[in-house]
Formats: structure tokens, sequence, C-alpha cells
């Protein structure tokens, strides 16, 4: 098995085409083709998990945010992230990144805080856009139910709790091959007009290669006409900031010692208590003072996020109580997502690779 053959797992749990425009994720450091020994799992990819990773046999670091952020124009280990890069390389280690692309996933970073709090119902309240698109082609009626099975296995069709979903309209297509066409049905220089149908399906953006690759593979015409278009609808398990319930109401003081608790912060900075119980809750790992508006117009009473500034508490405007838990301690339980989740698909793939996670605590916030 070689490091590139975990590609295909890791974007099934986090598609790369979701994360931010500003971000850095997928492969940052390492050859892809190498064979892969084992994987070590991490929050960040310092140069103590590097020696780690040395240490346990691993040639490939999953971590979740990305040591390259921004274009490196020195690598002289000047500096954290040079140092680490420098002992990847030394070491013959891969670094793959996750980050946003998780951040978006609706089983990803903010479901790791519901799972933990006891949080349920979830609704994304920010959906990212562009993200489901609809793809239109035309079949012989007679080849019609092949090629939708087909698209459907290619992940076509599928919206929300419904999938083998399309729409299908029976009509009668023309076409006239020249001297060097090869047509199927009917005869070159001769215009031909068949029964055919229409069929719609929408798919996710991700899977727009594998959806096309499946309409040639399955469509019987030497030229497939298909046009593919991308809709104004939002994908509502793709995007950030969970919206979730309480199993029952608490006290504001009683769910902040739960959120101190459960999240294994040494602080828990929060904005003007007002009294009311707490049920509808809204939760962002890492940075997320943008999304403060959308938690007070969904209705939460508390949103649970990080990295809020001095001015971001007097956002909460005495609609709801905003509760920052640290960055590391937001996104802390993301790691052990990951390995759960490699650990059930590799292990019938690859039973002897291992999937280790790290012990290094990377948090560079103390408390006292």
């Amino acid at each position: 098995m070689k490091i590139k053959d975990v590609f295909p797992f890791l974007e099934e749990m986090a598609p790369l085409h979701y994360a931010e425009d500003f971000d850095n994720v997928g492969l940052l450091v390492g050859n892809p083709h190498q064979k892969l020994t084992h994987i070590l799992v991490t929050h960040d990819a310092l140069e103590e998990v590097v020696q780690e990773a040395v240490a346990q046999d691993c040639n490939l670091i999953v971590c979740f945010h990305p040591i390259v952020f921004s274009g490196l124009k020195k690598i002289t280990g000047a500096n954290y992230v040079e140092r680490a890069v420098i002992r990847a390389l030394q070491n013959n280690i891969a670094i793959y990144a996750v980050h946003t692309a998780f951040d978006n996933d609706w089983h990803g970073v903010n479901a790791s805080i519901c799972e933990v709090l006891g949080l349920q119902n979830k609704k994304i309240l920010i959906p990212q856009k562009n993200t489901i698109k609809k793809l239109i082609t035309f079949v012989p009626q007679a080849q019609a139910e092949a090629l939708r099975h087909a698209l459907f296995e290619a992940g076509a069709g599928a919206i929300g709790n419904y999938d083998h979903c399309s729409f299908n309209l029976l009509g009668t297509g023309s076409f006239r091959g020249n001297e060097e066409s090869n047509p199927v049905i009917g005869q070159r220089g001769v215009t031909h007009y068949e029964e055919e149908v229409q069929i719609g399906v929408t798919f996710p953006a991700h899977r727009q290669k594998q959806v096309l690759q499946s309409l040639f593979s399955n469509h019987p015409y030497e030229e497939v006409a298909y046009e593919v278009t991308t809709l104004e609808n939002t994908n509502q398990k793709i995007g950030m900031n969970i919206i979730s319930e309480l199993p029952t109401p608490m006290s504001e003081t009683d769910f902040l010692q739960m959120l101190k608790q459960k999240m294994e912060t040494g602080c828990v900075r929060h904005s003007k208590l007002l009294g009311k119980p707490v049920q509808r809750v809204a939760v962002l790992g890492g940075s997320g003072s943008f999304a403060i508006e959308a938690a007070k117009n969904a209705g939460a009473q508390v949103f649970v996020t990080a990295d809020l500034k001095y001015h971001d508490f007097y956002k909460a405007e005495n609609q709801l109580v905003v509760a920052d838990v640290g960055h590391f301690e937001s996104e802390r339980f993301t790691k052990y997502k990951i390995v759960d989740f490699l650990t059930k698909k590799l292990t019938n793939f690859a039973p002897a690779l291992k999937i280790k996670i790290s012990k290094v605590n990377t948090n560079p916030v103390k408390y006292l």
C-alpha cells in the first residue's frame, strides 16, 4: 500500500473540495508514491510530532491544522514551521491536513462537539454555497434504466435522506453523423430520430469526476450530450456552525460548568449571563466570531466557539451567551474521530496497517 492509497479514504471523510478558499489542505509534504508503513494522527504536525512518527514507524502524518499555511520562501529551520518540514523531509514522512474540509463536514469538527456535549437534532447554520450540481443527459429509452443505476452508484441522485432520485422526460432526439462518425444507432449521413429519455440528477460537487466518468462509461452513444450546472440550493449537511439541542434544559451556570468539564479546558470565557434556561446551543470549533449573528438569528441560548476578542463579547447583545473554550480545546476531539474513521475503513483493506494517535500535546496555550 502506498501513501496515496490513503487519500481516497481521507477524501471520503473530509472532501477537499469543501475546504475554504483561504485554506491549505491535502498533501503538504512528502512523496505520495512512497510505500506506507503506518499512520500517525495529530492535531498539529509540529517537529515533536514528526519525531514521534519516526519513533512509531509512521511515515504518514494526518493532521487537523496545516503546518504549512502560507507560502514558504525559505526552508532554513528559522521557525517551528520550517523545522517541522525539514524533519519530515529528512525522514521521508508525508504530512496531510484536513482542516476546514473537516470543519465543513456533517460528521466533522462541530459534530464532535455535539457528541461530547450530548447535543441532538443538529442543523447547519451557515451552509456552504455552490456544493450541489445538476447533470442533464439524453439516452435511448432502452438504456435509460442502466444509465440511471450507474449514475446512482457514482454518487448522483442522493438528496437528504433519499437516494436514487432523478427526473425523467420522454421525447424524440435527432442527430446526423458525418463521414468520420461511427454511430451506434442509425447511419452516417442520414438524420436519425430516436425515442430518448432526458435524465436529470443532482450530485454533490466533489463527486463530479466520478459522475462524469460513469456517464461516459455507461452511455451508449459515441458523442454524449450532457450539461452540468451549479445550483443555488444549499446542501444542509455541508457548512459551518451547527445548532442543536440539549435533551433537557439546564441553567446557564450548570451548562458552563459542564462545558468546562466535557471540553477539558482550563478556562471558559463568556459574556454576561442572562438568567435564562439553556437548551438550544450553537457550536463552531476554532475561530468563530464571524458566526455570532447566525447563532443569534437561529435562537441559540449559548454559542460555543473560540478565539473571541474583547469586542466580540459585546456582540451577544443580551440575546445569548457566547462562550470561548479555547481554540485547541474546541477541536481537541477531532483527532479521535479521524482515527476511528480510518480504522474502520482500512482494517479490511490493510489489516497490518496501524493507525496511531499522537501523544504529544500540541496546545500552545497554558493555564495557571
